[in-house]
């Protein structure tokens, strides 16, 4: 079965998904997504700002988080807060497509990832890059 949030057309730079992101920030910001979410058991999918889609967990996401440009991606994991994401959904800086009940459990799990003091030093130099 495939991701149905891969390939939507909604005015986000349809075809940057598996060929992989036309803008390096974004290029950037997948391998930080995929480096902060990698040990999690839970099925994440996120698509950023120019439509690059990036599938994290061992099974496909019913839902994903769609990052509307890269300041509030920054913003976000500078500091992923369940405060930061609400204020950026609500400013619609930041949706969730999909399974709404499945994203609210996703993030329940992942307010327990706790990240090594060297995993959280290279996020933080990275989103001066992105």
């Amino acid at each position: 079965m495939s991701n149905p949030f891969r390939d939507r057309s909604d005015g986000m730079a349809p075809g940057r998904d598996a060929a992989g992101p036309a803008d390096r920030h974004a290029a950037l910001a997948a391998g930080l997504i995929r480096r902060v979410f990698r040990a999690i058991q839970t099925p994440l999918a996120f698509r950023l700002w120019d439509g690059t889609a990036v599938d994290v967990g061992p099974t496909e996401s019913p839902f994903a988080v769609v990052f509307r440009s890269r300041g509030v991606f920054r913003r976000v994991f500078r500091r992923p807060t369940p405060l930061r994401f609400g204020e950026a959904y609500i400013e619609g800086e930041l949706d969730i497509e999909g399974d709404m009940f499945a994203a609210m459990r996703a993030a329940d799990a992942i307010e327990h990832v706790r990240l090594p003091l060297g995993t959280r030093v290279t996020v933080l130099v990275g989103l001066l890059r992105v």
